[in-house]
């Protein structure tokens, strides 16, 4: 069993130009609930002068159906965004950070090390407070501005994070520079390291279109929990050419033909790409958005 975080309502959307209104994401949500997903981050607690898309997070806590056995995640980057996810009734904080120097440098005007320290202090306390906690490291098959970012690094910061309190890791290759070989590689590691049984998620990007390859590759390695996006949107406003997240029902399409469960409607999913794509006044990524399912 698949089990898919949607990701299009922030990562999907934080990077669009056209703002949509509050609630226009309320329905998406709705509607990708209706759709079978059950795990969803719904909103981003970071500075709205920096992401205007995401400026709405606690009004658009307060529309979402609570009664639908739902679990909302909401990425926090820093104290201030604890501050304001522990006000709200978000069931997951998804800490972010990335594992390449240059990139923290450039986005944060911090380090690697200086980000986990201070994110450390941030899982710790939102433990506390009784709300799950994942830990997403960025940069992890890749950096833009770095080129390869070692393997010991990556599991570094996942072992920090997990002492600090994280139950959950997310790999994500943020600008799309992952390939299938590396990522059973990077896969194999994490689990000789931490053990199969701890909840590894992967989240790529389609920039260079192997998305699909390597969620396929996760898959054979051993992970079940991806993230994707409705429609492929997606990107990072940090990040250059960070285009498209993992397609959601292209993916749910993979999985149903290989005959791997996701509890997910790929009709009702496909509907829901269509009508993102009228809300967005432009076409979107999505492959089954032209070819339909077969």
């Amino acid at each position: 069993m698949i089990e898919i975080c949607e990701v299009g309502p922030r990562d999907g959307l934080q990077n669009e130009c056209k703002i949509l209104s509050t609630e226009i994401k309320a329905e998406l949500i709705t509607k990708l609930i209706d759709a079978g997903i059950r795990n969803i981050e719904a909103v981003s607690f970071v500075n709205p002068k920096v992401v205007p898309q995401m400026a709405d997070a606690e009004e658009l806590l307060k529309l979402l159906p609570k009664d639908r056995n739902v679990r909302y995640g909401g990425l926090v980057l820093s104290r201030s965004g604890l501050e304001r996810a522990l006000k709200t009734d978000i069931d997951f904080l998804h800490v972010v950070t990335t594992t390449s120097d240059t990139f923290n440098q450039r986005n944060a005007k911090r380090t690697v090390e200086q980000a986990v320290e201070e994110l450390s202090k941030v899982i710790k306390d939102g433990a506390v407070s009784g709300k799950g906690v994942a830990g997403v490291l960025g940069t992890a098959f890749g950096c833009p501005f770095e080129g390869e970012v070692p393997l010991a690094r990556v599991l570094s910061v996942a072992e920090k994070f997990i002492e600090a309190g994280c139950t959950e890791i997310t790999l994500a290759d943020t600008t799309g520079m992952a390939n299938p070989v590396q990522v059973q590689s990077v896969v194999s590691a994490f689990y000789e390291k931490f053990g199969k049984d701890f909840s590894l998620g992967l989240h790529f990007h389609n920039t260079r279109g192997l998305g699909l390859a390597n969620t396929l590759a996760g898959y054979q390695a051993g992970v079940r929990r991806f993230d994707s996006s409705i429609a492929g949107l997606g990107g990072c406003p940090f990040a250059p050419k960070a285009v498209g997240n993992v397609c959601t029902e292209d993916m749910v399409n993979m999985f149903r033909g290989m005959g791997v469960e996701t509890g997910a409607n790929l009709s009702l999913l496909l509907e829901t790409a269509k009508w993102m794509e009228e809300n967005m006044d432009r076409s979107l990524d999505g492959m089954l958005l032209k070819a339909g399912i077969a």
